[in-house]
C-alpha cells in the first residue's frame, strides 16, 4: 500500500508547488496513527469523562493484553488508537456480513483496506454528510472499484443518508444504492464511477487539476475559497493498466500537489500472484515520473483463510472461514450487521467537523463576495451551472457566401467564441492542438507554478488519459466544462472513459477530428471506418456530424447546454461549404431535419439521407435529379441518438429510397435497413480506406455526386 507527501498542509502560494506523491516498500503492518496526518488534532469526545468509560468493556472484550491496565486513566493518545482499532475491526465484520448475505461481491480489498478506509473517513477527509455535495469537501475516488464495499460501508458509519444498514444488506441487489461497483449517480457520497481498472486514477487527477486550476483563478492572499484534496485508492490492476500511468505522468508534470494516491500494492489479482506476469517497482515507476512515495503493505482478504491469495479477491466464505474471522476480533455472538453504538458517535466528529468547515467556508465565501464582487460573480456563477444567460448568442452564423473551411475549422471559431462568455470552458488535444483546431486564443496554457489560470491542457500523446482526466473535471462540480480533441479514429484508445462518461452523466464535449476517408493522404491507418456505428450505440452519448459551419454551432449549442450528457462532435478535415443552402444551427438539436424538398404537396419519391460533409453531395445529386423533374427530399442527420423516429420526413416506407450516410456504416446497419427501408440503398466503406488524395479517395468509394445520382436513377426505375 502505497501513499503520497504531502497531504495537508498547503504550500503558500508565492512558492513552486512540489510533486504529487510518494512510494517505497516496507513490510511493515499498517497503523492509523502514523500514516496519515490528520485534519483534527483532539477528539472532542475526549472531554466528555463518559466516553472512555462507554469503550471501557468493548475495549477490554477486544483487547485484554493492551487493556488490562486500562483503568481509563491512559493517554488520550493510546486510547484514541485502541479505539480506532476497534472501529476498524466494526467496518471490517460489516464488510463480512454483506458480502455473505449478497452471496456475491469482492471483499478482498475492502478486508485488507479497511484500516485505511476508516482512517481517511474519520481523520482525514474533510466532508459533510448532511450536505454531500458541499463544494470545498475534499475528494475520495476508488480506482480500484471492485472494493466498494469498504467505500459503502465508511458511507454508512459517516452519516451518509445515501447507505443505511438496509442498503449494505442489499449490495448488488437490482435497484439497491450499493451497486456492485460505485456509481455517482445512484448513491450519495460516490464522486465517479470506477470499475474498469485504472479510471478511478485519472478521474482524481482531473479532481486535482480543476481544484488547482479554480484556486488560481480565484483565490487572494487574504481569502481562499478553492481549497481542498483529492484522495485516492488504486490497487495493482489499476497500476497494470496503461491510463493510470498516463495519468500519473501529467499529474507529476502539472505538480498536483493536492493529490494524494494511496496504492493497495497487495500483491494478488484474479489470476494469482502478480508474479505471474507483472515484477516491475512501482515505486521507483512513480519516482521517475515526479511523484514523492511512501509505501506501507496490506494483505488482501485480512483475517480469512484466504488471506493474502488470490481467492480472496471475490466470492463468499465458508462457514468455519466466517466463524474464525469473527472470533479473531472478538465477534462471536453477534448479530449480522451489527453497529457498535459507540462508532457512529466516533464518525460523528468528522462530520460534525465537516460541517463546521462548511459553515466556516460560507463565512469566507461571503467575505469574498464583499471585498471581490466581480470575481465573486464569476466564481458563483461557475458553482451554479457556469453559463451566463445568452451564451448561446456568442456562436457565429455562415451565409452561403462565407469561405469554404472544413467544420474542424468552423469548430475553432466556435468554440474561441465560446470561451468569451464561458468561463468554465476549459480543455486541450492530444497533441493534436494545432490540426484539431481547438486552442484557446488568448487563455494561455495550464501549467504549474508557471500558470495554472491557464484555459488550455496540453495532455501530450495520452488520449485514454485526457478522456478519463476530463470525467474528473466535469464532475467536480466546479461548473468546468471540459473538452477532449483528437483524431476520431483514436477515439479507441478512449473508449472506455468515453463509455463512463455517459453512464456517469458527465458533460464531456468530444470534439473528434478527421472523420472519414476524405482526410487523404494518411491512409487507412487514420481513416476511421467502424467508429460512429460504435460510438453511436453508446447509450446516452450524443454523437454529432455536422455539414457546415452553422450545423456545426447547432452542435456546440446542444452540448454545452446538456451538462450531464457527454457529446462527439465529429467534424472533418476536408474543406465544406460554409453554409449548405436549408441547413440550420437550431434545427440540429432535432437530430434529422429537412434541408432541402421541391415535393410541394405530394409525397417525394426519393429521399437522400446525409450527414457531415456528405450532404453537400447529397444536394449536389438532389439538384441533377429535379432538373430532371423528380421530386427529392434531402435529409440532414445530423445526430442518429437525437432524432425521433417519428419524424414528420419518414412518414411512408416507401418514400425511403435512397440514403446516402456517411460511409461509416456497418454491414448489421445495412441489413437492418435502419432508416432506409427494404427498399433503400445505403452507400457506405466496408473496407479499412485507402492512402490517396482526398478527392480521389471518395472516388475510389463511390461518394461522389454524379454515383450518387446514378444509384439514384437505378432507383427510381425499378
Amino acid at each position: 500500500m502505497a501513499m503520497s507527501s504531502p497531504l495537508l498542509n498547503p504550500y503558500p502560494a508565492h512558492l513552486p508547488p512540489k510533486p504529487p506523491t510518494r512510494l517505497h516498500k516496507t513490510t511493515k503492518p499498517f497503523t492509523c496513527r502514523n500514516s496519515l496526518p490528520k485534519t483534527t488534532t483532539t477528539n472532542p469526545l475526549l472531554k466528555d469523562p463518559n466516553h472512555k468509560l462507554s469503550w471501557k468493556n468493548e475495549l477490554q472484550n477486544a483487547y485484554p493484553t493492551e487493556s488490562s491496565a486500562l483503568e481509563f486513566d491512559v493517554s488520550n493518545e493510546k486510547f484514541q488508537e485502541l479505539v480506532d482499532r476497534r472501529c476498524a475491526d466494526n467496518l471490517r465484520m460489516l464488510i463480512l456480513d454483506s458480502v455473505q448475505k449478497a452471496k456475491a461481491g469482492h471483499p478482498g480489498m475492502a478486508l485488507g483496506m479497511a484500516e485505511i478506509g476508516y482512517f481517511l473517513y474519520r481523520h482525514v477527509l474533510r466532508y459533510n454528510p448532511r450536505n454531500p455535495k458541499w463544494f470545498n469537501r475534499d475528494r475520495f475516488v476508488l480506482s480500484a472499484g471492485h472494493g466498494c464495499l469498504l467505500q459503502y460501508v465508511c458511507l454508512h458509519l459517516s452519516g451518509f443518508q445515501s447507505v443505511q444498514i438496509e442498503d449494505l444488506k442489499r449490495l448488488c441487489k437490482l435497484g439497491s444504492k450499493t451497486p456492485g461497483h460505485p456509481e455517482n449517480t445512484v448513491t450519495d457520497g460516490i464522486e465517479v464511477t470506477t470499475g474498469p481498472l485504472g479510471q478511478g486514477v485519472a478521474n482524481a487527477v482531473g479532481l486535482a487539476l480543476a481544484e488547482a486550476h479554480l484556486a488560481a483563478r480565484f483565490n487572494k492572499p487574504d481569502v481562499a475559497v478553492v481549497d481542498h484534496r483529492t484522495y485516492c485508492i488504486m490497487g495493482d490492476g489499476c497500476a497494470m493498466e496503461g491510463i493510470s500511468h498516463e495519468a500519473a505522468s501529467l499529474a507529476a508534470h502539472w505538480k498536483l500537489n493536492k493529490l494524494t494516491l494511496i496504492y493497495d500494492d497487495n500483491s494478488n489479482t484474479i489470476d494469482g500472484s502478480t508474479d505471474l506476469a507483472f515484477t516491475e517497482d512501482i515505486s521507483l515507476r512513480f519516482k521517475a515520473l515526479g511523484w514523492n512515495t511512501i509505501t506501507v503493505k496490506t494483505r488482501i482478504g485480512k483475517l480469512s483463510k484466504k488471506e493474502g491469495t488470490s481467492k480472496a479477491h471475490h466470492g463468499i466464505f465458508d462457514e468455519d472461514d466466517e466463524k474464525q474471522m469473527k472470533e479473531k476480533v472478538k465477534w462471536e455472538n453477534r448479530e449480522p450487521f451489527y453497529v457498535i453504538p459507540m462508532v457512529y458517535r466516533e464518525m460523528q466528529v468528522q462530520a460534525d467537523h465537516g460541517e463546521e468547515l462548511e459553515r466556516d467556508w460560507y463565512s469566507k465565501l461571503y467575505y469574498y463576495e464583499s471585498k471581490y464582487p466581480q470575481e465573486a460573480v464569476e466564481f458563483k456563477s461557475l458553482l451554479y451551472n457556469g453559463m451566463l444567460p445568452g451564451w448561446e448568442n456568442s456562436l457565429p452564423t455562415w451565409s452561403t457566401s462565407d469561405p469554404l473551411d472544413a467544420t474542424r475549422g468552423y469548430s475553432e471559431k466556435c468554440l474561441n467564441q465560446l470561451a468569451k462568455v464561458l468561463p468554465g470552458l476549459i480543455g486541450g488535444s492530444a497533441d493534436l492542438a494545432s490540426s484539431n483546431k481547438v486552442y484557446l486564443h488568448d487563455y494561455g496554457d495550464f501549467q504549474q507554478p508557471a500558470s495554472p489560470r491557464g484555459r488550455n491542457i496540453r495532455y501530450g500523446v495520452r488520449e485514454h488519459a485526457m478522456a478519463g482526466i476530463s470525467n474528473g473535471i466535469a464532475l467536480h462540480g466546479g461548473g468546468l466544462i471540459p473538452f477532449a480533441a483528437t483524431f476520431l479514429v483514436f477515439s479507441d484508445y478512449m473508449k472506455n472513459s468515453i463509455r463512463l462518461s455517459a453512464l456517469s452523466h458527465a458533460g464531456v464535449i468530444y470534439i473528434m477530428t478527421h472523420d472519414s476517408i476524405g482526410l487523404g493522404e494518411d491512409g487507412p491507418t487514420h481513416q476511421p471506418i467502424e467508429h460512429l456505428v460504435g460510438l453511436r450505440a453508446i447509450p446516452r452519448l450524443l454523437l454529432f456530424r455536422p455539414a457546415d459551419g452553422n450545423e456545426t454551432s447547432g452542435a456546440y449549442k446542444v452540448a454545452v447546454a446538456n451538462r450531464d450528457v457527454p457529446t462527439v462532435i465529429a467534424l472533418s478535415r476536408q474543406k465544406v461549404a460554409a453554409h449548405v443552402e436549408g441547413t440550420s444551427a437550431d434545427a440540429v438539436a432535432r437530430g434529422g431535419y429537412i434541408v432541402s424538398d421541391n415535393s410541394g404537396p405530394n409525397l417525394p419519391e426519393i429521399i437522400l439521407i446525409g450527414t457531415g460533409s456528405e450532404l453537400c453531395l447529397c444536394e449536389g445529386s438532389a439538384s441533377v435529379l429535379r432538373k430532371e423533374g423528380r421530386r427529392v427530399r434531402v435529409v440532414s442527420l445530423v445526430c442518429v441518438g437525437g432524432f425521433s423516429t417519428g419524424s414528420r420526413w419518414n412518414t411512408k416506407r416507401w418514400c425511403c429510397r435512397l440514403a446516402c450516410r456517411d460511409e461509416l456504416v456497418s454491414k448489421q446497419a445495412r441489413r437492418s435497413g435502419e432508416y432506409v427501408g427494404p427498399e433503400g440503398v445505403v452507400l457506405g466503406v466496408e473496407e479499412f480506406g485507402a492512402s490517396g488524395a482526398y478527392l480521389d479517395t471518395f472516388k475510389k468509394f463511390g461518394f461522389t455526386e454524379e454515383n450518387i445520382t446514378r444509384v439514384a436513377k437505378r432507383l427510381l426505375s425499378q
